[in-house]
């Protein structure tokens, strides 16, 4: 069951981003090309502060998680109920706080920033675009943290799927058909009230068995403000810097940066969607087979990490190429920048290769015992950004990123190997060091030559060549390196495809119907 959920987390989760990212990107464009470089940066900067607000979930939602492992592993439904009932509770009151911050947020923002549209417009914007979040948050939140924990993020990708297909088509239309800015936001609102419809139905089909009326259990969930001051440290490094940038610098900047980021949120988005398709299974099994969960770490940790660092190598060679075809015909703004993909690649390696330990510090459940150290990583991150930005401008914010992320991964890695898993760091700092080497090299060999790259589709050819190269090059670099990780390859490959029926012999025929 593990190895099958595991294997359709991960492929309808692909799916999904690549479905996802492909119709994404026509809207910025189209954005900046009927409203301006300002639109686009306005747009942004909203989502990036409506982000804020899922705070209010962050920490009983990964605390949620991390108490369901050892109940749903067990099959202890009693256990289960009296962690959602707490959790349940939680949701509901803080969902109302939710409410109340969209509207401040709509009222405030519009006097705040100039942005080049009218107040009205400016409040109708954000309150489109956090509404839909907070009815979510209420409603369906505690149902989501279960499925999570239960290793179906696959449910949640195909619903998830399906509305931004919704969402971003509808989008594209009224922009095409040139709507106001509006009508395009409220889109986003109405799939969202959709999404709820679906989620009650599939609770009410298959977990009828929920009763979110028992006692409630705090003490499995007590551990959620030590949880949020983690979440927190996270939501600053994907949201801090537009919002210092807004601040400090001004909208046509943040588009810029958003575009690149654009990009980059792929690698962000694969990270959720790889990690959360066998966090569960990792979960699960530290608290069931210790031994057997040293060996799926592993395993794991070496091949996340060599694919983290091949997906950033070809996204870090070919996105000023794509940004070349993307702006083109765009005249308000210069989008070309050669410095900025290395300083992306630096924090967004930085910060998802280390996903694995992070997992590890999760599921343990330290987040009391860790929350200082990241603490100590947001003041880091906050404080340099603001100082390099002054200085660097929109190079400032990522060395501040860089900065607070060298010291807190680094931590991490020591901290998972020596006190969770009773091993030497240096295992886990091996294989990055070996990751490293290969990118560098790499990425030198392929800028020493100019890709001949001036349609989208030689794009892709090129795209899809580098990668049919880089990858296996780093598969095979990390499994000559850890030849015990590579020694469960096989294992792994077989079980995945018998729960599937994949390379059974067929039944013989005949005999009794």
């Amino acid at each position: 069951m593990i190895a099958k959920r595991s294997f359709l987390n991960i492929s309808i989760g692909l799916l999904s981003q690549l479905v996802t990212i492909a119709l994404s990107f026509f809207i910025p464009r189209l954005i900046m090309l009927n409203y301006g470089s300002e639109a686009n940066g306005l747009v942004a900067s909203i989502t990036q502060i409506i982000a804020y607000l899922s705070l209010l979930e962050a920490g009983v939602g990964a605390a949620s998680i991390q108490a369901l492992y050892r109940p749903i592993s067990k099959n202890d439904r009693s256990k289960i109920n009296d962690i959602l009932a707490a959790t349940s509770i939680y949701y509901k009151k803080t969902g109302l706080y939710y409410f109340a911050a969209v509207v401040l947020i709509a009222v405030v923002y519009p006097f705040v920033i100039e942005s080049g549209f009218d107040a009205v417009t400016v409040m109708a914007v954000v309150a489109l675009s956090g509404l839909g979040g907070a009815v979510n948050y209420y409603f369906q939140g505690k149902f989501r943290v279960l499925l999570l924990a239960e290793g179906k993020s696959y449910i949640d990708s195909s619903v998830g799927t399906i509305a931004n297909v919704a969402n971003s088509l509808v989008r594209i239309v009224l922009l095409l058909q040139g709507f106001n800015i509006i009508a395009v936001q409220a889109v986003y609102f109405i799939v969202i009230l959709l999404q709820i419809v679906f989620y009650r139905f599939y609770i009410r089909k298959y977990y009828s068995w929920i009763d979110l009326n028992r006692k409630p259990d705090y003490g499995a969930i007590s551990q959620k403000n030590s949880a949020l001051i983690h979440e927190l440290s996270y939501l600053i490094f994907r949201n801090t810097d537009i919002l210092v940038l807004t601040l400090f610098t001004n909208l046509k900047v943040v588009s810029i940066y958003v575009l690149y980021n654009m990009v980059f949120n792929f690698v962000d988005n694969l990270v959720h969607m790889v990690t959360g398709s066998f966090k569960f299974a990792l979960g699960q099994s530290y608290f069931d087979n210790r031994e057997k969960f040293m060996k799926m770490y592993n395993m794991y940790e070496t091949y996340y990490t060599g694919f983290i660092f091949a997906l950033i190598t070809v996204v870090t060679i070919m996105i000023l190429p794509f940004m070349h075809l993307y702006t083109a015909g765009i005249k308000d703004n210069n989008y070309i920048d050669y410095l900025l993909p290395l300083l992306f690649a630096a924090a967004k390696l930085l910060m998802n290769a280390r996903a694995p330990v992070d997992n590890v510090i999760e599921i343990a459940g330290h987040f009391r015992s860790t929350q200082g150290r990241s603490i100590l990583e947001s003041v880091i991150n906050l404080v340099c950004s603001i100082g390099f930005v002054l200085l660097f401008g929109i190079y400032g914010v990522l060395m501040g990123t860089i900065a607070a992320l060298l010291y807190r991964t680094t931590d991490m890695i020591i901290y998972a190997n020596r006190r969770l898993m009773d091993r030497s760091p240096w295992l886990t700092l091996k294989k990055w060091g070996t990751n490293i080497a290969l990118f560098v090299f790499i990425y030198l060999v392929v800028e020493s030559v100019t890709l001949p790259v001036h349609s989208y589709l030689s794009f892709v050819i090129w795209g899809i060549a580098l990668s049919a190269v880089i990858f296996p090059i780093y598969l095979a670099v990390n499994s000559l390196f850890e030849k015990d990780s590579f020694a469960l390859l096989p294992e792994l490959a077989k079980r995945v495809t018998s729960r599937f029926g994949i390379g059974k012999k067929p039944a013989a025929q005949g005999g009794s119907q």
